[in-house]
């Protein structure tokens, strides 16, 4: 049960035989023992969760039982000898530790001034000085020093807390009042273990515009934090590794609330994986949230909005249909249950128009026929071209449409420019500017016009 690598999984020989205890580090209070269940620790580098604080005979003393974030870390899956402690959701994820072999980290504030004054704190010990307090003289070492280093943390703009073990954000107000002109923050790879401490330490951040928060493991936030106003300058939100399931999508709804959100990060999540399954989440997440201009460091493109937007509206339409949705304005009237699970829904449809009931009929995807689009195809530079009407797979590349017009044409695929207008959209013309993304993905539909420049 120590740390150490070969060692950390279970109470051995060597350790039943060991009746010399640290009383200083194993004596904790009942209360101590229920506060670091949840928390999130560092030992020798790894990172992991307590799960487990008690006794696990037949070794006396304190145990922290902790799942590990690296699986190949620990050697059980919380069972000792038959008896289940703490589950882990890898067989060897587990070990049982002694606290004095735990670091539980720092607060925000300590993690700023371990890097940004102490290194810097040879300074301190140059100059004498004789100052007066009261009545009564001092002498001070590095006074100047001292000053410099509490000014240099007030115009602190950027910090990088990367790998820092910050855990809470300490005394309220601390960081307000010491470091109150922040605006990029990288706690990333820290022992933030909840929401809530997030929450604490960027309402203290009136000017914060970018925050990373990778490879922290969060729970979401209880629902007595009060959030509001408290990310309205970010912009820029990265959350790469921290292990969220994503099965509740009424976290992506929430970030809507943040009307300065402009870029958001999170790949290597399990929402994100998997090539088909990625690109449908992208549209979910750009349908979700209307401010965002940039999702895993892509681009949105007005297009690319567009068509998430629209493709939304449709494959919800039943559902908002079921729930009370109509397409009169006088009778739409949503429950209340599908506008919390879908809150921009009736944007939207302000945006694009209620889902008509030919929209929502039921595709079936894998038949060639249900796919094909009727397109009418014209030329504006060349108007003594006869305009076409061709039928197109829904799922046919740019590219492809190119090659086909370049044979009808007799041009060279290189000159060819493609865009569309629609009925449903007059007056605007949407360009297809991407060859590699299919006539769906811009959500080119029956009946639209395609231009074809060269």
């Amino acid at each position: 049960m120590c740390s150490g690598r070969n060692r950390g999984s279970r109470p051995d020989s060597a350790l039943r035989r060991s009746h010399i205890l640290d009383s200083g580090c194993l004596i904790m209070s009942d209360t101590l023992m229920l506060d670091v269940i949840g928390r999130r620790v560092e030992v020798n580098g790894e990172h992991g969760t307590v799960r487990f604080s008690g006794i696990v005979p037949p070794v006396a003393g304190l145990w922290l039982g902790v799942e590990w974030d690296n699986p190949e870390r620990g050697k059980h899956d919380g069972s000792h000898e038959g008896t289940v402690y703490f589950k882990c959701r890898h067989p060897t994820g587990g070990s049982f530790i002694r606290p004095n072999k735990v670091n539980f980290g720092v607060d925000f504030l300590t993690a700023v001034k371990n890097r940004y004054v102490l290194e810097d704190g040879a300074e301190g010990h140059g100059e004498e000085q004789i100052i007066t307090i009261g009545k009564k003289p001092v002498e001070t070492v590095g006074f100047d020093s001292v000053i410099k280093q509490q000014s240099h943390l007030n115009n602190l703009q950027e910090i990088s807390l990367r790998n820092c073990a910050v855990s809470c954000a300490g005394e309220k107000g601390g960081i307000a009042r010491t470091c109150p002109n922040i605006t990029r923050v990288d706690v990333s790879k820290n022992l933030l273990a909840s929401w809530d401490e997030v929450i604490r330490i960027a309402d203290q951040l009136e000017n914060l515009v970018v925050l990373n928060l990778s490879e922290n493991k969060l729970q979401f936030p209880s629902g007595s934090s009060a959030v509001t106003g408290t990310f309205s300058t970010l912009k820029v939100l990265v959350l790469n590794q921290t292990g969220i399931t994503w099965t509740e999508w009424s976290f992506i709804n929430e970030l809507d609330k943040l009307q300065s959100l402009r870029a958001l990060s999170c790949l290597r999540n399990p929402l994100t994986e998997g090539s088909k399954e990625a690109q449908t989440t992208r549209q979910l997440i750009i349908a979700k949230i209307g401010q965002l201009k940039t999702l895993n460091k892509c681009e949105i493109l007005p297009e690319e909005r567009r068509g998430a937007e629209l493709d939304y509206r449709k494959a919800f339409g039943n559902e908002w249909k079921k729930a009370g949705g109509h397409q009169d304005p006088e009778k739409n009237r949503p429950n209340e249950e599908f506008l919390a699970a879908h809150p921009r829904y009736q944007l939207l449809c302000h945006k694009y128009g209620a889902p008509e009931d030919g929209e929502l009929k039921v595709q079936q995807p894998f038949m060639l026929k249900n796919q094909l689009l009727t397109l009418k195809i014209k030329y504006p530079n060349h108007l003594e071209q006869k305009v076409l009407e061709k039928q197109l797979p829904g799922s046919m590349t740019v590219q492809k449409v190119k090659a086909l017009l370049s044979r009808l044409l007799k041009v060279p695929v290189s000159e060819l420019l493609l865009s569309y207008e629609s009925p449903k959209m007059p007056g605007r013309e949407i360009e297809l500017g991407n060859d590699l993304q299919s006539l769906q993905f811009y959500s080119v539909e029956n009946g639209d016009c395609l231009l074809v420049r060269w």
